[in-house]
């Protein structure tokens, strides 16, 4: 992030010189003020965001923690099942082997 020009105090404490035909200083005090308004609440604004993000990032890494969790309860129960169905495989088999080899005698 790029770092401002101004922070509100230097707005604050500017002081310009009078010259003959020079501009109002109450005019150039009155907009520096609203300029001094608006910069705090941009500065406010930004802190904000940026608090937020930090809320945002930190929900980002619970929730990927989450998945890759989640993911790997999956793949256990997918190989839990993959394990269970060549059990069952097997033991069909092996009963159809014994029905073929008692049925010969």
């Amino acid at each position: 992030m790029e770092k401002l020009n101004l922070t509100p105090d230097e707005i604050l404490e500017k002081q310009f010189q009078v010259d003959f035909k020079g501009y109002s200083a109450s005019e150039v005090d009155s907009f520096l003020d609203q300029v001094l308004e608006d910069y705090q609440k941009m500065e406010d604004n930004v802190q904000e965001l940026l608090d937020h993000i930090a809320e945002l990032e930190a929900q980002i890494k619970m929730l990927n923690n989450e998945n890759i969790e989640l993911q790997g309860k999956q793949k256990a129960f997918d190989l839990s099942n993959t394990t269970s169905y060549s059990s069952v495989d097997l033991l069909k088999r092996l009963s159809r082997l014994e029905e073929m080899v008692y049925s010969k005698k």
